[in-house]
């Protein structure tokens, strides 16, 4: 198995669940997690598990994952198992009428890298994934490491 955790982070949460489903995933010498900037096109090469990860921002992943993923060739992840994860807010925590609206309508980040990573040839491995944060700039709530473990753990045993 040679896997890509892809991800973008601003405040460090991001990373932090990249970094736990990359060590879920197998060793380091299977698995390589690079955050956004650092990525070369070299990257993909022998890759056949791609995972990527943004933090949603006004409900969307970050412009540097989209650019990324639209720039790929159209079946740049043929025969590639791919998944797509986000951290936000919950909007129970926030209690507000017009962020449950506002997410109703658009979402969080993690569903368009899906379908993106579709659009270019992948195969979802597991459906799109949010975890949470305390605010805007986190940290994590309790449990999210774990719960991305075992996200992590569904994608090994699905492939």
């Amino acid at each position: 198995m040679n896997a890509l955790v892809l991800y973008n982070s601003f405040f460090g949460n991001t990373e932090k669940i990249a970094l736990i489903i990359g060590k879920t995933l197998g060793s380091p010498d299977q698995v390589k997690i690079i955050r956004i900037a650092d990525v070369k096109p070299k990257s993909l090469s022998d890759v056949n598990i791609l995972i990527v990860g943004s933090p949603t921002r006004a409900f969307r992943p970050t412009p540097a994952i989209v650019a990324f993923l639209k720039k790929l060739p159209k079946n740049a992840l043929q025969d590639i198992a791919v998944a797509a994860f986000d951290t936000r807010i919950s909007v129970t925590d926030v209690n507000s009428k017009f962020l449950t609206f506002m997410v109703k309508m658009f979402g969080y980040a993690a569903e368009p890298i899906g379908v993106l990573l579709k659009k270019k040839g992948g195969n979802l491995a597991i459906a799109p994934e949010g975890f949470y944060v305390k605010d805007t700039k986190g940290p994590l709530k309790e449990g999210e490491l774990e719960r991305a473990e075992k996200w992590a753990e569904g994608i090994n045993h699905k492939l």
